[in-house]
């Protein structure tokens, strides 16, 4: 069975300035909010995503590209 190790950084995109920035992701928590450094608007989570990684990032967060669900996450 061949694995591969999820991706840790995804780009941002702020949906009210569309300001972008590469972040590291949490492998341990869901990251619910984030504030954009441009417009400070606090990014939090689409309905029916985990975290803001998976609604506004490049990249899905790590334990859902593992195909697992967020421990962390009661959504």
């Amino acid at each position: 069975m061949i694995t591969t190790a999820p991706q840790l950084e995804s780009v941002l995109i702020c949906p009210e300035c569309g300001h972008a920035k590469r972040e590291v992701m949490p492998t341990d928590a869901c990251q619910f909010f984030y504030e954009c450094e441009r417009c400070k608007t606090v990014l939090r989570p689409k309905t029916g995503d985990c975290c803001v990684f998976c609604s506004y990032g490049s990249a899905k967060c790590p334990p859902v590209q593992m195909q697992r669900s967020c421990s962390s996450c009661s959504a």
